[in-house]
């Protein structure tokens, strides 16, 4: 329930403390532009984008966009519907909300509470430590169990994967060292909670910096591909694929002459196809 950061005032100053804070800000906004630049993602949005609306067969108003957009937040973003894995994306949700509780309380207990002559409510200590426990649960179980799954990417735990794996160590080392520092500080090991702290800042550093590298940048744009895909299917433009055909139907007979030569005028249903048998990968 305590503010680890107010005890921690007494060696640095709470505007060195928030200044760090304002610094980590301004590597993810720097990191994630860079990484816009380097792989053209804006670009390719507004290439995609016109190029959808070129060949758009239904007109999509304002109110049919802002509906696709709650949906988008819904689906892709507050639940991650786009996990068929059960497991993958329940340590997934326990990352993502893990890793939001923990930043947003660490924000408001160094800037408003840090230094303060308020001491921190109760509740915001405690969702600090409950995030960063959540982050750990979701990202140990997926390095150790999904990770390591045949199933899925059948890597060895104790491999490093490039740049890939950077995101999800600098997040586990970042909340790890993180919790034990405020455990020991509480316990009074003075020297320990100092080490624990220092190697909290490298990790948080770390990963906050490497954003240009790691797939920290990802998180804003799989929101606005998964949107952008929405608008797609509904206005009929379908990014340029083809539309969804009844096989049995006389004008799609006539439009390909093929269906009904090799299929018959009446093809049989063809079964689920990939979806036979549960995912057994994410």
């Amino acid at each position: 329930m305590n503010n680890p950061f107010a005890e921690m005032s007494a060696y640095i100053s709470p505007g060195v403390m928030q200044a760090y804070v304002v610094l980590m800000i301004l590597l993810v906004i720097g990191g994630t532009v860079l990484d816009m630049m380097h792989k053209k993602s804006a670009k390719y949005f507004f290439e995609n984008s016109r190029q959808a609306k070129a060949g758009a067969k239904n007109k999509v108003g304002g109110g049919k966009k802002a509906g696709l957009a709650v949906k988008t937040v819904a689906n892709e973003v507050l639940t991650s519907s786009e996990f068929c894995n059960a497991r993958r994306r329940k340590s997934h949700l326990l990352t993502m909300y893990g890793f939001i509780i923990f930043v947003v309380t660490t924000a408001v207990l160094i800037f408003k509470y840090t230094g303060s002559d308020t001491a921190a409510p109760g509740i915001i200590g405690f969702l600090w430590h409950i995030g960063a426990l959540m982050l750990c649960v979701g990202g140990y179980w997926f390095w150790f169990s999904i990770r390591v799954d045949v199933a899925s990417e059948g890597v060895k735990w104790n491999q490093f994967n490039g740049r890939g794996d950077l995101f999800i160590l600098g997040l586990l080392s970042t909340a790890t060292f993180g919790l034990l520092w405020s455990v020991f500080q509480a316990m009074g090991t003075g020297a320990f909670a100092m080490l624990l702290f220092a190697l909290f800042i490298i990790s948080s550093t770390f990963l906050f910096a490497s954003v240009y590298w790691s797939k920290f940048a990802h998180m804003f744009f799989k929101p606005a591909a998964a949107f952008q895909k929405k608008v797609a299917m509904a206005d009929g433009s379908r990014e340029n694929l083809p539309e969804d055909f009844d096989l049995s139907d006389p004008e799609v007979h006539a439009r390909f002459p093929d269906v009904p030569e090799y299929m018959g005028k009446n093809p049989p249903n063809m079964g689920l196809g990939i979806k036979a048998e549960p995912p057994q990968h994410y």
